[in-house]
């Protein structure tokens, strides 16, 4: 038998991004893999000059749902050109990440960042090694704490009068499942 809380929750009147009930009775809610690539697409194109010798710039990712890892992936087109370069040249970034919910504005934020790859099918040896060395701390600059998602006031007003906070983060095959836990006495 649900409570009446978890019964509201259940029923929809906790909001729009609120899932109702999930594993042993408790609430959640859910993230669309649209509701990400939306939030993602406003934060790019991004730009970065090195040291006057080239720009990157870094396109919008496509995003993988990575349920088996509980991460997301990120493959986004890259554009080099420069000095150092010679012409513009276009790429991949391969990148996945973990996520982690920031309680002082409410987002869902990536986290520990992994490479997978950055490949330039047809850039020379040379400036390949310089955009190497320069790969890791700009995949980390790019998405090491991207906002995913915000939560609005209103979809957390009915949990917080219960009690509860977001909790853990899963990754589905449809989107993120954040579950709310009992929050700290205050």
């Amino acid at each position: 038998m649900l409570t009446l809380p978890a019964w509201l929750l259940a029923a929809g009147a906790a909001g729009p991004g609120l899932s109702g009930v999930h594993a042993a009775d408790r609430p959640g809610y859910t993230v669309s893999t649209g509701q990400l690539e939306q939030a993602v697409a406003e934060r790019f194109p991004l730009r970065y000059p090195v040291g006057g010798l080239l720009d990157l710039m870094l396109l919008t990712p496509r995003l993988r749902l990575l349920p088996e890892l509980n991460r997301l992936g990120a493959e986004m087109p890259v554009e080099a050109a420069g000095p150092a370069l010679g012409r513009r040249y276009s790429g991949t970034f391969d990148v996945d990440f973990a996520l982690r919910y920031e309680a002082r504005d409410r987002t869902v934020r990536a986290h520990r960042l992994r490479v997978n790859a950055l490949r330039f099918p047809d850039l020379p040896p040379g400036p390949s090694a310089l955009l190497d060395a320069y790969g890791i701390a700009l995949a980390e600059q790019a998405l090491g704490e991207v906002v995913l998602h915000t939560l609005r006031p209103q979809d957390l007003a009915l949990p917080d009068a219960m009690g509860l906070q977001p909790g853990s983060i899963t990754v589905t095959p449809k989107g993120l499942a954040v579950t709310f836990v009992v929050a700290p006495p205050r």
